[in-house]
């Protein structure tokens, strides 16, 4: 059995989703997908210059895999800039942050994606173990991150 991908945690989506060179008289050009999880890579390690072990906690991947995310980056890169092809921006396996959730009923608690938390808090979303929907934020967040934007937790701060 395959493991399943873990989530690569992102901090920025892109405003723009395609570069594309300027060429005459072609009518299609090649592109290369440049997936979220790849962009931040680049933008951790070379623009914002953290080390890999750094850019690896903030994506909360292992260093090994950070390093085959940054190198499937540069190749797409730079083939687009050396072949001039078309660099559109979308896709892959992440999330903006990954919080903890319980289950009321059965006490079973496991991570989950920011972006599924807006299913579970509205019903649409059920335990894994019990298949109750009485499934609510783990209101123990370690990440600043939930903190702040967590449905659950905006009241809170106040």
């Amino acid at each position: 059995m395959v493991r399943p991908t873990k989530w690569r945690r992102i901090e920025n989506t892109p405003v723009v989703p395609y570069f594309i060179p300027s060429k005459k008289d072609i009518v299609e050009i090649p592109e290369n997908i440049l997936k979220l999880e790849e962009l931040e890579a680049v933008r951790l390690k070379d623009l914002e210059g953290l080390e890999q072990g750094e850019c690896a906690e903030k994506m909360e991947v292992s260093r090994p895999t950070f390093q085959r995310i940054l190198i499937s980056a540069r190749e797409k890169i730079a083939d687009s800039l050396v072949n001039g092809k078309t660099i559109h921006i979308e896709g892959g396996n992440f999330t903006l942050n990954i919080c903890p959730v319980r289950c009321v009923d059965c006490g079973k608690e496991w991570m989950e994606s920011f972006e599924n938390l807006e299913s579970i808090k509205n019903g649409g979303y059920v335990c894994p173990a019990c298949n109750s929907t009485k499934v609510v934020c783990g209101k123990n967040c370690k990440g600043k991150f939930c903190r702040k934007n967590c449905w659950w937790h905006r009241g809170d701060e106040a």
